[in-house]
């Protein structure tokens, strides 16, 4: 049952506290609420567990927290496939948690976004059950099409297109009642939406305000450049292994700047609210309309290129390459040119989407893995855009080292396991792929302390638990102040102190260089030298690079002049 508006009952919208653009100054923090913090012991996160935390973000010092779904859910892929829009899944608690949740965060100077998943419902909203009668008012809030031409209804083949869900199979499920196949890009629980229709679009922006009144300080967007589509639907030239690869037929479509100026007008405009649009496959030119203040659509777009740069090109996520220092150079610094003046970078490691850093491109080794993930931290946190910190990445937390497929949760490993094993691919190698790229490893529960359920739950957790909980956790972290997450709180307050961390001009140096990332930031007569070695054995420095200045951050109290350490990096004020 949809929950009635909050109106007065509430102290309702944030403005007074969202000054313009805050959000290029502040560091935003993802939680995943299953993973985070169970405060009533069925092993599962719930909103009450991340209000218990509060103080924990408050002291590393971020300026907001990015919430992924607790809306009412049958949890298909874990809250993204979303069956009341305005209302919380009793699994996490109730509107009266998250209404407390927004007002301790307010209390302690901080905002909450809400993770806005509006290209797909589940097919359990009624929306999509009104949807599938053809003489309801709502039958085309869907994307409902007849079987191909000369095939029979329901067998293989005669889905309307060859798209490929993201989650293994057909784009594409037949359903019996309306006698039509429907689109579902995801999971086959998750109907895509047709944004085509205005009646779809209003209801979207009016369950956008509902939230904004209620004290919402801004959204990140789902998958939100898949909502408009190429008319007619047709085939699309499919690479293997890559679902979301057919050229213009469902990503950054014709009417994408359109929808979003339209949701922006009606929604955004004069709110100061954060948005980031997660768009796969968007490019730089793309982006940076997007971002651009003057078209009034979105603050910034999460971007996945660098994300791919471990992989085998043309072969999807789970053929497994090395990263190539250079290349992640060169990436990072196109973006960093391409939106300058124009647009606005979001930075990221780690996501829910997204294997744990200090194991995908640092050492977790015990000799390296604090000194790697400061490193790692330090690289991204000094360029310029809002960086998102993913809970536990200040703490160092590693991938999960899981050996079994019984070990996983995860519905894309899960699918794609069952359909990759049928069609005779080695178990084992794709058991290693899943321990190096799979999402459940950024989905164990977070490591707050050294006993024997890591502070996370008194119940059997959902999924396992790290075993390196006994020496990776809060507890520990916070009273060390060597510590990975001391680093991220000095890290984010000199973006909140200096101006040259928010509006300097971003240069890279010695491109081609396979263990250093260096570069400067520089505003006016202010510029940064930041340094870092990349890599788990010494780095000789370039002479240019033995530079004088005031060093504001490092990794290692004892420095050579010219040289780094393994993991060694320094950020420094030059003279």
């Amino acid at each position: 049952m949809t929950a009635p508006n909050p109106g007065a009952n509430r102290p309702g919208n944030n403005l007074e506290n969202r000054p313009d653009d805050w959000w290029k100054s502040a560091v935003v923090y993802q939680i995943y609420p299953r993973s985070f913090c169970d405060s009533n012991g069925d092993g599962i996160g719930d909103i009450r567990g991340i209000i218990s935390r509060l103080d924990h973000l408050a002291a590393l010092g971020v300026d907001a927290v990015w919430l992924s779904p607790a809306y009412t859910s049958p949890q298909d892929d874990n809250g993204y496939d979303i069956s009341d829009y305005q209302d919380i899944d009793p699994l996490f608690g109730s509107l009266a948690d998250l209404d407390e949740l927004v007002d301790g965060l307010h209390s302690r100077g901080m905002k909450l976004v809400m993770d806005l998943v509006v290209n797909h419902t589940s097919d359990e909203h009624p929306w999509f059950q009104e949807s599938r009668d053809r003489s309801s008012a709502k039958a085309d809030w869907y994307w409902w099409a007849d079987a191909r031409e000369g095939f029979e209804p329901g067998t293989p083949g005669a889905e309307p297109t060859n798209w490929a869900s993201a989650f293994s199979g057909p784009a594409w499920h037949y359903d019996e009642q309306r006698g039509q196949y429907y689109l579902h890009l995801f999971s086959r629980k998750q109907p895509d939406l047709n944004w085509e229709n205005p009646e779809v679009r209003q209801a979207v922006y009016d369950m956008m305000r509902w939230w904004v009144d209620r004290g919402v300080d801004g959204f990140r967007m789902d998958v939100i450049n898949l909502i408009s589509k190429q008319l007619p639907l047709e085939d699309g030239t499919t690479v293997p292994g890559q679902a979301l690869s057919f050229n213009g037929s469902y990503v950054d479509g014709p009417r994408m700047d359109e929808f979003l100026h339209e949701m922006n007008q009606q929604v955004l405009s004069g709110q100061n609210l954060l948005t980031v649009g997660e768009c796969p496959g968007v490019s730089v030119e793309q982006a940076s309309k997007y971002t651009d203040p003057e078209r009034e659509e979105l603050g910034m777009v999460f971007q996945f290129e660098h994300m791919g740069l471990d992989e085998q090109q043309g072969r999807g996520k789970w053929a497994l390459k090395p990263l190539h220092l250079p290349d992640l150079k060169a990436n990072l610094a196109k973006w960093q040119h391409g939106l300058e003046g124009r647009g606005w970078n979001s930075l990221y490691w780690d996501n829910h989407d997204q294997p744990r850093i200090v194991s995908r491109w640092g050492d977790d080794s015990p000799e390296h893995r604090v000194n790697s993930a400061k490193t790692l931290a330090t690289v991204l946190h000094l360029q310029k855009g809002t960086p998102y910190v993913y809970q536990g990445e200040e703490l160092g937390m590693t991938n999960a080292g899981f050996t079994s497929i019984e070990q996983y949760r995860d519905i894309e490993i899960l699918n794609h396991w069952a359909e990759a094993t049928a069609l005779g691919a080695d178990p084992a190698e794709l058991l290693e792929s899943y321990r190096v790229k799979g999402r459940d490893n950024a989905r164990t529960p977070v490591q707050w302390d050294a006993s024997d359920k890591a502070g996370f739950t008194t119940g059997e957790p959902w999924i396992e638990i790290n075993p390196n909980h006994t020496q990776i956790n809060a507890e520990a972290a916070v009273a060390d102040p060597d510590s990975v997450f001391h680093h991220y709180r000095q890290l984010i307050a000199l973006r909140h102190e200096l101006e040259v961390v928010r509006d300097g001009v971003f240069a890279l140096l010695e491109p081609d260089h396979e263990q250093l990332f260096a570069y400067t930031r520089s505003l006016e007569d202010e510029a940064l030298l930041v340094l870092a070695n990349m890599s788990s054995t010494e780095c000789q420095l370039p002479t240019d690079l033995r530079q004088d200045g005031e060093l504001l951050l490092g990794t290692h109290a004892e420095r050579a002049d010219d040289r780094l350490a393994p993991w060694e990096s320094r950020i420094i004020r030059l003279s």
